[in-house]
């Protein structure tokens, strides 16, 4: 009898110990040959991916190397993928970054991952039914000099398309053709309708916004369900659009789930 109870009291406590475990995911690309860095190959390393294009993917000295296309925009120049992570109220990723030596900067565009809420909104369709929301990175050329910016879509948006709350990386000059730069996100889930989430981006240690936020009102679409890995020019219209191949490199993925 008392033999049979600790065997119930173990398995409980392994079943409680399995319920709380949280994802986690890293990728570096070290193990591949130069080459292409296919669909397949994309599914076997982050288990789940949509929309992958096996013309625009290669490995290039163990560094994930996507190409922008040219003449094109949005999903016809790069990649636009998603893939399906466990829903959480907290996340956070980090990823390295760099564009290429001859890179064409054009307007700018959207560049690594990031996280979708929800609904996950995107594409300037204001959110105000409250049920999404996404954060990603910009590169922007203002004609001066070229920056990153934080791109977030969220309930309570003042425009149609994603809020940058005026936040720039680096805070003067350029970034840098051929530079990696180190970029970690987190993201926090709200209640309600209170402003109690949370959204950081930094970029090579330096703090690029780090605020509470109100992603969403509606608690059924509340949590973090998507990672997104968007590279691509635009924008809208032709002036986002370079006539040239371009590439960006990717490094040192990881993506862990900080509470459920």
């Amino acid at each position: 009898m008392i033999q049979l109870v600790v065997v119930i009291v173990l398995s409980l406590i392994l079943i409680d110990l399995g319920s709380t475990q949280l994802y986690q995911k890293s990728i570096n690309w070290d193990n591949y040959a130069n080459g292409q860095y296919s669909d397949s190959m994309a599914k076997s390393d982050f288990g789940s991916v949509s929309g992958w294009h096996n013309d625009r993917a290669m490995i290039s000295n163990k560094n994930l190397r996507i190409t922008l296309r040219k003449n094109a925009l949005s999903g016809e120049s790069g990649i636009v993928s998603a893939t399906r992570i466990p829903d959480g109220s907290a996340y956070e990723l980090d990823f390295d970054v760099r564009f290429h030596s001859q890179f064409d900067w054009s307007r700018g565009g959207k560049v690594g991952f990031g996280l979708g809420i929800g609904n996950r909104n995107t594409g300037c369709n204001v959110p105000f039914d409250g049920a999404g929301g996404t954060l990603r990175l910009m590169w922007y050329n203002d004609g001066k000099r070229v920056y990153f910016y934080p791109y977030v879509y969220h309930a309570g948006m003042a425009g149609p398309c994603g809020s940058n709350f005026g936040k720039l990386y680096p805070s003067s000059g350029s970034l840098e053709k051929g530079k990696w730069y180190k970029v970690h996100m987190y993201v926090k889930s709200n209640t309600g309708s209170n402003a109690n989430g949370h959204v950081q981006i930094k970029i090579n240690g330096d703090t690029l916004i780090d605020q509470s936020i109100l992603w969403t009102t509606n608690d059924s679409k509340r949590l973090i369900s998507n990672l997104s890995f968007h590279t691509f020019r635009g924008g809208s219209g032709d002036h986002w659009k370079s006539d040239v191949d371009s590439y960006i490199y990717y490094d040192n993925l990881s993506v862990r789930q900080i509470s459920k």
